[in-house]
């Protein structure tokens, strides 16, 4: 669950964004959704505690304007409405559960607005998340095609990979859904147009911090390094393979992540070889650690038509 409260200034072009606060909370909501369809209350209740945390936070930093947006656990439960009272109860504002497409849209415009211009277009913009994956290709006049699809990282972890570390036969099973996943999005987004892969999110940013050898989460650093896709592969590798103990020691790890990492690194890795061979001529990727929250901000208006304000996206 995340945060981002930013002053947004608009200007003769595209708004932009001065961030005042961009911080995250592991809540796995969306445990256990993928087999019984509903928000477990011990889930439910480490989210409100998180929303008390951020409405605090709105309050201390003058937040005027509010959008709360939900994703791919909330899209996929019975019992989602218990979840809407409660935000809404504790920050005043009502969740939008949306879609799979409008979470793809918010991801690439926010992953764009800060992307180097050198960077050759059009862009695949990969937002990995828990429950679902968003495949979206675009350029600057905004997206050509985009479909999220139904593997991330808490969904994968707990319909397979099941051992620590997972077996080879729970990581080919769970390939398995991957690339009918691929598959999937390459019917709807030709990935064989990509010129610039950006991954964003935390299992594609922890897996660059990986591959970076760094010695602490440093965002500074993750965010626009571009390595080559073989690179960022054999870190996926190693985090699938690693024990559990092994992964919580790793000093760049998010304690939320140590338990699903694994299946964000083999999804991610999945999909880099796919994009890799289809494009014939990808060879490395860009991390952002600007993402749906960016897309979110800068799609507030603050009432009048216009977008200037402080605001805070969740």
């Amino acid at each position: 669950m995340r945060l981002l409260i930013a002053d947004v200034r608009a200007g003769a072009g595209t708004p932009s964004l001065t961030d005042v606060v961009r911080t995250m909370r592991v809540v796995r909501l969306g445990q256990g959704v993928d087999r019984t369809g509903r928000l477990a209350e011990e889930a439910l209740a480490r989210t409100f505690d998180a929303c008390r945390d951020y409405a605090a936070q709105c309050r201390e930093h003058g937040v005027t304007r509010v959008r709360f947006v939900a994703t791919s656990a909330t899209r996929d439960a019975a019992n989602r409405q218990v979840f809407v009272d409660g935000v809404r109860d504790i920050l005043g504002v009502e969740p939008e559960v949306i879609s799979g497409t409008d979470e793809a849209s918010l991801s690439f415009a926010g992953a764009l607005s800060v992307l180097d211009p050198g960077q050759p277009l059009p862009a695949l913009v990969v937002d990995l998340g828990g429950g679902s994956t968003e495949f979206v290709l675009g350029d600057r006049d905004g997206v050509r095609a985009s479909l999220s699809t139904d593997v991330g990282c808490v969904r994968m972890t707990e319909r397979h990979l099941a051992d620590d570390p997972p077996s080879q036969a729970q990581i080919a099973a769970a390939g398995t859904d991957i690339d009918a996943a691929i598959d999937a999005a390459a019917g709807v987004v030709p990935l064989g147009d990509t010129a610039t892969v950006i991954g964003v999110a935390g299992t594609i940013t922890t897996v660059t911090a990986h591959a970076l050898g760094l010695d602490r989460y440093d965002a500074d650093a993750i965010h626009g390094a571009d390595l080559p896709i073989e690179r960022l592969r054999a870190s996926a590798d190693a985090l699938l393979h690693a024990s559990r103990d092994q992964r919580a020691a790793m000093p760049f790890m998010h304690p939320g992540r140590v338990d699903v990492i694994g299946a964000g690194a083999l999804i991610w890795s999945r999909i880099l070889e796919h994009v890799a061979t289809v494009s014939g001529t990808v060879r490395t990727a860009v991390t952002s650690e600007h993402d749906i929250l960016d897309g979110i901000a800068l799609s507030v208006p603050d009432g009048t038509g216009g977008t200037p304000g402080r605001a805070v996206q969740r």
